[in-house]
């Protein structure tokens, strides 16, 4: 199944251009958006048909041709949930009687708990950063800042001068869908972030002359002067992850987890966890709670005298 080599009909560019302008979806959303209706539009074209001519029964194959390949089940699903925004998104337009993805069953997704690291790696990584060059501040300030806000990597990559509020400990952060939400610094994050900024830090890494007029504003820069970019964020929490042997169990998306399930391992208030994550729906925290039963069951077993001795 390749990726449709012409280019995509216009109901697909419409769509992608609603959901970019109305409803505020990132790019690489809709890259992926892009990338998953262009495989469906190639895999209609190898069977001569048309998007007008796509019923139930033709999107049932479709997903069974994922499975096929050996997709993993989250990525089937993925691809379903873009061809149905098309379909429900052509009908809502009038461009079509009928939506044939409505009567089409959502594959399940095996529900995985996050793989949380101990407090104790935690500060093991935040440690590995020596010295008090502009880099070691910088990369201090990403590290204190995704496990101690539980902030997305692309939420920080994206943050802007006017964004922190250093005398009130606060941080402004854009989430998916341009959603916007204020969380609290803690105090090693400001500490980290404040030296970072500092004319040392921040200052030290300025060019003569910024190559683009955003990179002035951006919190985090590279060596070369403009705004930390993704790839550059993820280097440096692969570099001190390999310096303190946690190599590939550590991503920036584990240090949220980290953040999520330390509070609440702490007794902190779900809905509150919920807000500093940004997430849209409770369901999506309550699987953190899963992860601190675990743990809690895992110390009652390791710990209570009549955990496992056979009674007497």
């Amino acid at each position: 199944m390749s990726e449709r080599a012409s280019p995509l009909p216009l109901d697909v560019e419409d769509l992608l251009i609603w959901l970019a302008a109305e409803r505020g979806r990132s790019p690489n959303t809709l890259a992926a958006y892009r990338r998953d209706l262009g495989a469906f539009c190639a895999w209609l074209d190898e069977r001569g048909c048309g998007l007008e001519d796509v019923t139930p029964a033709e999107l049932d194959a479709y997903v069974a041709a994922l499975r096929a390949r050996g997709l993993a089940p989250a990525s089937v699903k993925r691809s379903l949930v873009a061809v149905r925004s098309l379909f429900r998104f052509r009908s809502q337009e009038g461009l079509s009687a009928i939506d044939p993805s409505a009567a089409v069953e959502t594959p399940r997704v095996p529900s995985g708990l996050p793989k949380a690291l101990s407090e104790s790696e935690v500060q093991a990584l935040l440690d590995a950063v020596q010295g008090d060059g502009a880099v070691e501040r910088r990369d201090r300030a990403v590290l204190e800042i995704l496990y101690g806000t539980g902030a997305r990597i692309s939420e920080v990559c994206a943050l802007r001068l006017g964004d922190v509020d250093l005398d009130g400990s606060l941080l402004r952060l854009f989430g998916k869908g341009a959603k916007e939400r204020v969380v609290p610094l803690g105090r090693w994050a400001r500490v980290a972030l404040a030296a970072w900024l500092a004319p040392d830090g921040r200052g030290a890494m300025e060019p003569e002359r910024w190559a683009r007029r955003d990179d002035a504003d951006a919190v985090f820069l590279n060596q070369r002067g403009g705004r930390l970019g993704r790839q550059g964020a993820w280097g440096i929490v692969r570099r001190y992850g390999d310096l303190v042997g946690l190599e590939d169990r550590l991503t920036p998306h584990v240090l949220r987890h980290s953040c999520a399930t330390h509070m609440l391992d702490h007794g902190a208030d779900i809905r509150a966890v919920q807000e500093l994550l940004g997430h849209a729906s409770i369901a999506t925290t309550q699987i953190y709670t899963m992860v601190s039963n675990d743990r809690l069951f895992a110390a009652y077993d390791a710990a209570h005298p009549r955990a496992h001795a056979s009674r007497r």
